[in-house]
């Protein structure tokens, strides 16, 4: 189960897709929408992060960041990002810390592939705190957007 409503948010520390750290401490007195996501240039996780992409001046609007993580090397993320055109950080979390400390860990995938993230999304409020968190039980069902926005619109 992903990590629950409530809890202070693990501190992470990840490179993007410029080879930059990017840290929760970057997003300190703002929301952040973190997207989990298994695995670059495959079609739900497109939708994914294109949903995000194509609403991103909602989130800007209410003063939320948006990034996105996967185990996928910043190289591979790179390229995904630019034939998406997504309009946010795309975070490697290769070495699967953060997936693990949010609960994000998938121990088995497809075709006996191990160790991506689930499919999901966090929001961390200005002070820390998981406001809201969503774990799809399957990875090829899409995130509930509509709860995602409602729950960032009662922060």
């Amino acid at each position: 189960m992903a990590i629950s409503v409530g809890t202070k948010a693990p501190d992470f520390t990840l490179y993007n897709t410029g080879k930059k750290e990017v840290s929760l401490k970057d997003f300190v007195g703002k929301t952040l929408v973190i997207n989990f996501f298994p695995a670059a240039f495959t079609g739900v996780c497109a939708e994914q992060l294109c949903s995000n992409r194509d609403e991103l001046s909602f989130y800007n609007d209410i003063g939320a960041a948006v990034v996105a993580v996967s185990v996928d090397m910043p190289f591979s993320l790179a390229e995904f990002k630019a034939q998406q055109k997504i309009n946010f950080d795309l975070l490697s979390d290769f070495n699967k810390d953060m997936i693990k400390a949010y609960d994000f860990y998938l121990p088995e995938f497809v075709l006996g592939y191990r160790g991506v993230s689930k499919r999901g999304v966090v929001v961390v409020d200005k002070n820390g705190t998981v406001a809201y968190s969503e774990e799809t039980e399957n990875p090829g069902v899409q995130v509930n957007f509509p709860a995602l926005k409602a729950a960032l619109s009662r922060l």
